[in-house]
């Protein structure tokens, strides 16, 4: 049987090593114009999008304009219309600076639609560049517009995009750990797109009293599971280029701790250290960084100004999928180091990106990385059964 760890760690060296000619190939449901405006040409359209949302090289928003379509409102996720915004600041309502439409914040007080603001619109296309990771907020907001469009009798249309962290791992989530970072019962790493999360989100009734939405999906054409895909755009401020895709998965948990993932600095989610290590003797920590306040990036990083030892991941090839490898790595250091109590940071925030407090709980106790899968096993295994169902793309024989 081949090894899913050595697979993943191929298929992340092809992400970082992709001829561009090969992504070129893809054509992503926003780039199929002709079969949107056929769907939308005499409708009244809210666009839930941001700076990932393009049709070529230009915005989505601004494409449909020159098409005539009838665009009467923008909903904003986290980072905002054309990113601008930082990790976890609000979105407010306002006019969109370039083709002055009304925005309408779905990042902050405000997640769900409201019908005032559904009242004016026919269909809402929904055109978000997923990283395939649970606690990536877009398919949280994605679960919101469809949970509001159907209780207002409002057509969705999700224009679909390849899965860059196309792998099936992780915990499931325990629904009592439900929160924005973690809407649905799936796991760490879903292995959907958008698109077929939005089949499965109507066809396992997970919206409240079981509604379902008028849903249709323009698929991505050619692409298939397990193929790798580069991001022509970074999805998010602090996911810069693929090597930081490929590792958020396994390193956005240390917001749940004092370990730094390199926000305020150029090369975030592909650094790990902290300052609490900084008279640890031990021969993995030779490389030292500093954060520092960043627009664009985080005006507010941890251990701003402090010097952080730890690892430089730069060189090295990420697994596609989940690995603890880091997580665990750096709470032994915690433990050499004489400062094991302020790992945990912010234990509950571990738990919501993790699903589960079993993860945390198990590290504490001392398994090991194969000893704490096993315990999700079981739920994983039923997620992928599941799943199958609602899968719109073949699975390549490099799938997971």
């Amino acid at each position: 049987m081949s090894n899913p760890k050595r697979i993943c760690t191929i298929l992340a060296l092809g992400i970082l090593l992709l001829p561009s000619a090969l992504t070129a190939q893809i054509r992503t449901g926003a780039e199929q114009l002709e079969t949107l405006v056929r769907l939308v040409g005499n409708k009244r359209v809210t666009l839930t999008v941001n700076y990932t949302s393009l049709c070529g090289k230009v915005h989505l928003a601004d494409t449909l304009i020159r098409q005539g379509i009838n665009i009467v409102q923008l909903f904003a996720p986290e980072h905002g219309i054309r990113g601008k915004a930082d990790a976890g600041e609000t979105i407010r309502d306002g006019k969109d600076t370039r083709t002055g439409i009304p925005v309408v914040s779905l990042y902050g007080k405000n997640k769900k639609p409201q019908p005032d603001q559904l009242s004016k619109t026919d269909a809402v296309v929904f055109d978000l560049q997923d990283v395939g990771a649970r606690f990536f907020t877009y398919i949280s907001t994605l679960y919101y517009v469809m949970q509001a469009c159907a209780e207002n009798g409002k057509e969705v249309i999700v224009l679909d995009r390849p899965n860059p962290c196309d792998c099936v791992d992780g915990p499931v989530l325990d629904m009592k750990y439900r929160s924005f970072v973690g809407m649905l019962p799936i796991p760490l790493l879903h292995g959907c797109t958008t698109g077929e999360l939005a089949r499965m989100i109507n066809g396992e009734g997970w919206l409240e009293q079981g509604k379902q939405c008028r849903l249709t999906v323009i698929p991505v054409e050619g692409w298939k599971h397990g193929q790798p895909y580069s991001l022509p755009v970074k999805p998010s401020p602090n996911l810069p280029n693929d090597l930081s895709v490929a590792l958020y998965p396994s390193l956005c948990p240390f917001e749940g701790t004092s370990v730094s993932v390199g926000r305020g600095t150029l090369f975030p989610f592909q650094v790990i250290g902290s300052p609490c290590l900084d008279k640890c003797e031990d021969k993995t920590l030779e490389f030292t960084f500093t954060p520092r306040p960043l627009p664009g990036f985080d005006k507010n990083p941890l251990h701003k100004g402090q010097t952080c030892r730890g690892t430089d991941l730069r060189k090295t090839a990420p697994p596609k999928g989940l690995t603890l490898q880091y997580v665990l790595q750096m709470y032994h250091l915690y433990q050499k180091a004489g400062c094991g109590s302020k790992f945990f940071s912010r234990p509950h925030w571990f738990d919501l990106l993790m699903g589960t407090d079993q993860v945390r709980r198990d590290i504490i106790q001392g398994k090991t990385e194969d000893e704490i899968r096993q315990a999700w096993q079981e739920k994983l295994e039923a997620y992928k059964k599941m799943r199958k169902k609602y899968l719109l793309y073949e699975e390549g024989s490099n799938a997971l």
